[in-house]
């Protein structure tokens, strides 16, 4: 149990909000529903226990759809994974990797539901700060709101990118105040970032908790937003500052982890990569502290032999795969031929359990060993990846499984909870921004300002990183054949600079729910989607034949059952749903 975790339980009853916090591994007991007066929420103990509640939430508390990881949403619909598993389980992600979902459709409010109540937390603690008690100062005030308000900028942020524009309700409306009339014609842009810009403005750069967030991930965060408009000069402005002051809420310099899966383990969360995470722990007496959402994406069938074991809802595609395959100079495939049968990870094509295994002898990046678990490459700490003994059904989801926030052997009994139906939660923290990320963020705004120079040292520091990660089995030698270095020369345009950075979002981030908002951020996801459904609607015919994306789908359907709950004519449905 590590001391900055903090533990919560929070109950929501017409509006008031009934919290328990512990530093210890039990939880307070929770009083009934109901005997919480408002007096005793404005004390300075009561506002903090509601703004841990609205951290809390930040996980999606065991809705596996809803947290920040993204993985079905970000990952799935960007084509680096599929659900994988028979065709008949968790069938509610079947037409979402299909791009076949509809307003009705189960999981389509999984995000919503989460997000505002995320937001109907942090709108409590705001709320509360407007009657605190007499042991609330003016900086606690300030404190506590500021944290609050980037809480509640993030929620809005996701539900912006999922569904669009949804209502906007802030703390001064509420059940029985206006709440039901909020309709969704207001673009949320300006509203999440005037939350950020308050957090920029009034956090402090550390934090006596690591896990409160501080003024440097607001800077990150409110360059993230302003990248997604486009504001590439403001954007670059704010990631210049963080990368070259910024430091973690624990008061350490920004930079990368030396080696890339270090930044993966337990035993280093919090490390100098981790712009902003959430606190993940095992052991706590509820596996919703841990990583909820990861439960059925571990290996199958692994036994006592490997982690999880269940159930392979998460399995790395072809496409994405073959993605890491470089040229004879370590440099990634730019123009897109990693999916030409010379160009594949040969091993891996075949999908047929009966199918022999020949190593793979291509050039290839190091980190895909560090991203996916492939035939006869060492899983962590584990044993080498048998292939098809721990995957539930090829022909349907193919010989892969995902490796990043996997917990290692070494690992069980601190990192990993054991206390549910299956072994596969871990108290490894998710990083929601890091290190990388900003780097390469602040790439693409140097590239769209003029900087490509400045966007080549971002990507080759990110790069750099990678060549110094090799992965080694336990006799020393090299798992496969590593070849990867940086740009030697500068970028010829601003074309190739853009193919260079998104190309390396994908193989540095990949399987971290970010590129189908990146897909469509960019205005790519057309042609990448199409690409990936050429490979792997193919080779996964049962699972994503006929599959294909048009630009209906850059949004999810605004969740029926909220229509019918307020009305057509107040919440607006999106395009063509």
């Amino acid at each position: 149990m590590k001391n900055y975790k903090l533990k919560i339980g929070a109950l929501f009853a017409s509006g008031m909000m009934m919290v328990a916090v512990s530093c210890s591994d039990d939880f307070l007991d929770v009083a009934p529903t109901g005997q919480l007066a408002e007096a005793q929420l404005s004390t300075l103990a009561g506002i903090d226990a509601s703004l841990i509640a609205a951290y809390s939430q930040v996980n999606g508390r065991g809705n596996r759809l809803g947290s920040p990881s993204n993985w079905v949403w970000g990952s799935i619909r960007g084509g680096e994974a599929n659900k994988g598993t028979d065709p008949g389980d968790f069938t509610t992600i079947n037409p979402i990797q299909r791009f076949e979902i509809n307003a009705a459709s189960g999981d389509v409010g999984s995000k919503w539901n989460v997000a505002y109540e995320g937001i109907a937390r942090a709108n409590n603690v705001l709320r509360l700060l407007a009657k605190p008690g007499p042991d609330v100062t003016p900086n606690d005030v300030k404190r506590i709101s500021s944290q609050a308000r980037f809480l509640r900028a993030h929620y809005y942020f996701e539900l912006k990118r999922d569904y669009g524009n949804t209502p906007y309700v802030d703390e001064t409306i509420d059940y029985g105040s206006g709440l039901e009339d909020v309709v969704n014609n207001i673009d949320l842009w300006p509203l999440i970032e005037a939350d950020m810009k308050f957090a920029v403005d009034n956090l402090s750069a550390t934090q006596p908790q690591v896990g409160r967030v501080n003024s440097w991930a607001a800077k990150a965060y409110l360059g993230k937003i302003y990248l997604y408009q486009k504001k590439f000069a403001e954007a670059k402005t704010l990631f210049t500052d963080v990368i070259t002051n910024g430091v973690t809420s624990n008061n350490l310099k920004y930079g990368l982890v030396p080696y890339y899966d270090d930044m993966f383990r337990g035993k280093n969360d919090n490390h100098q990569e981790s712009v902003w995470a959430y606190q993940a722990a095992a052991g706590t007496g509820s596996v919703s502290n841990a990583n909820p959402e990861f439960d059925l994406n571990f290996p199958y069938n692994t036994g006592p032999s490997g982690p999880g074991n269940c159930c392979g809802f998460f399995q790395p595609s072809f496409t994405f795969v073959n993605a890491f395959r470089t040229t004879a100079a370590g440099l990634p495939l730019l123009d897109r031929t990693y999916n030409a049968p010379a160009n594949r990870v040969k091993n891996d094509m075949g999908i047929q359990t009966a199918d022999p295994f020949t190593p793979d002898t291509g050039n290839l990046d190091p980190r895909l060993d560090h991203t996916v678990g492939r035939r006869g490459i060492p899983y962590l700490d584990w044993q080498d990846f048998p292939g098809a003994a721990w995957i539930r059904n090829q022909p349907n989801g193919g010989p892969y499984s995902p490796k990043k926030y996997v917990y290692a052997k070494s690992e069980q009994g601190s990192f990993q909870d054991n206390s549910s139906w299956t072994p596969g939660y871990t108290g490894i923290n998710f990083m929601i921004i890091r290190f990388a990320d900003v780097l390469l963020m602040a790439a693409e705004a140097e590239i769209e300002t003029g900087g490509l120079e400045k966007a080549r040292e971002y990507i080759n520091l990110v790069r750099t990183r990678a060549i110094n990660s090799n992965l080694k089995r336990a006799n020393g030698t090299l798992a496969a054949k590593y070849v990867i270095n940086t740009y030697a020369a500068p970028f010829a345009d601003a074309a190739q600079a853009r193919t260079a950075v998104r190309m390396e979002r994908l193989l540095e981030l990949g399987m971290e729910g970010h590129r189908f908002y990146d897909l469509i951020r960019w205005g790519t996801a057309q042609a990448e989607l199409d690409y990936y459904f050429a490979l792997d609607g193919v080779q996964l015919a049962a699972a994503l034949g006929g599959a294909n994306y048009t630009d209906k789908f850059s949004l999810v359907p605004i969740p029926q059952d909220q229509i019918d709950l307020v009305g057509s004519d107040i919440l607006i449905q999106n395009p063509g749903f």
